[in-house]
C-alpha cells in the first residue's frame, strides 16, 4: 500500500504518541501535511496536544529520535500494513465517528476493507453451545451475500463468529484491543495465525502494545463502525457487548439479536434488546429483508 510522505510522518507521530485523531485535530489544523513535527518547541507541542509540559517533553524527545525511522519498512519486514487516516485507502465509515483510529495496523488481506457488505457478531465470551447452533442458521446466507463477518476474536461469542464465516467458506476481520506483537488471548492464537493468512487482523494500536483494560471498550467503536449491522448471540444484560451495541446505535446501525431460552443469564442481553426495539434473528436472510 502506497504511503503518501504526509502518511509517514503521521506514523512516526502515532508511534511515539498512539492516541485517537480527535485529540491530533490541533497540531493537524495548524500543520495539516505535519511538515514542521520534528521541529516543534516543546512549549508549543504542549498547548498544541493539551498535555502537560513534562509529556510534552518526553513526547519531543521520541519524534526527534525517530524522526528518520522507515516505520513502513520496519512494518513490512513483520507482514505489518499500516493504514494512516489521511491516506485515500483509510475506511469512510470510521472518519464518522468522533475518536477515529489515527492509524489503523493490518495483517492479512487489506481488500477486505473495501468491501462495502460487513456484519459485526458479537456476544459474550462465556458463549454456551447456544451460540453456535445459532450461527449455524445465521452465517451461512452471508456468506452467501457476499458478507463480511466482523468480530474481535475475543473468547467465545467472537471466535465462534470468526470459526463460523471461515467454516462455511466466508470472510472474517478481526478487530484487536492490543498491537500485532501481543496476540491475545492465546487460546485463539491459532485462530488469529489463520485469519492473518487469508482473512484479516486490524488493530489501531502499533504493534508494541499489549492489551489493557480500557484498550477492548475502545475496540468496540470499531467493530461497530466498521459494520453495517450488529448481530447480538449471546450475552448478559450488562456487558462489553452493549457497548459496541451503544456505538453501533449511536450512528444508525441495524442492531439483530438471537431470541434465547429466558432460563439462561445470557438470553437476558438480546431479550432486553429485542423489548428495547432490536430485530429478532434466527435466519441470516433476515438482515436483507430491510436493506435499501
Amino acid at each position: 500500500m502506497e504511503l503518501t510522505s504526509v502518511d509517514r510522518r503521521l506514523l512516526a507521530l502515532h508511534y511515539v504518541y498512539p492516541v485517537p485523531f480527535n485529540k491530533l485535530s490541533s497540531i493537524m489544523k495548524m500543520d495539516p501535511d505535519l511538515r514542521h513535527l520534528f521541529n516543534h518547541r516543546t512549549g508549543d507541542l504542549a498547548k498544541l496536544l493539551q498535555i502537560p509540559e513534562r509529556k510534552a517533553v518526553r513526547l519531543n524527545e521520541q519524534l526527534k529520535l525517530h524522526e528518520h525511522t522507515p516505520f513502513h519498512l520496519l512494518f513490512h519486514h513483520e507482514n505489518i500494513i499500516p493504514l494512516p487516516i489521511t491516506n485515500k485507502n483509510y475506511p469512510e465509515s470510521l472518519k464518522w465517528l468522533i475518536d477515529p483510529p489515527t492509524v489503523l495496523y493490518l495483517k492479512g488481506v487489506p481488500s477486505l476493507l473495501q468491501t462495502s457488505l460487513k456484519i459485526a457478531i458479537i456476544g459474550s465470551r462465556k458463549a454456551t453451545d447456544y451460540s453456535r447452533k445459532a450461527l449455524d442458521f445465521i452465517v451461512p446466507p452471508f456468506v452467501e451475500n457476499g458478507a463480511i463477518v466482523v468480530s474481535g476474536l475475543a473468547k467465545g461469542a467472537d471466535a465462534m463468529a470468526h470459526e463460523s464465516a471461515i467454516r462455511y467458506g466466508g470472510k472474517t476481520i478481526a478487530v484487536l484491543g492490543h498491537g500485532l506483537f501481543h496476540l491475545y488471548p492465546k487460546e485463539n492464537r491459532k485462530l488469529a495465525e489463520e485469519i492473518a493468512k487469508e482473512h484479516l487482523l486490524l488493530t489501531e494500536y502499533p504493534p508494541y502494545m499489549r492489551p489493557a483494560k480500557w484498550t477492548f471498550p475502545m475496540r468496540n467503536r470499531i467493530i461497530s463502525g466498521l459494520s453495517e449491522s450488529v448481530i447480538i448471540t449471546e450475552s448478559e444484560e450488562k456487558s462489553g457487548t452493549m457497548s459496541t451495541v451503544d456505538h453501533a446505535l449511536e450512528h444508525g446501525k441495524s442492531i439483530y439479536a438471537v431470541p434465547g431460552p429466558i432460563t439462561s443469564p445470557l438470553s437476558l442481553g438480546p431479550n432486553k434488546l429485542i423489548d428495547q426495539g432490536a430485530k429478532p434473528i434466527w435466519n441470516g436472510f433476515q438482515a436483507f429483508e430491510t436493506r435499501s
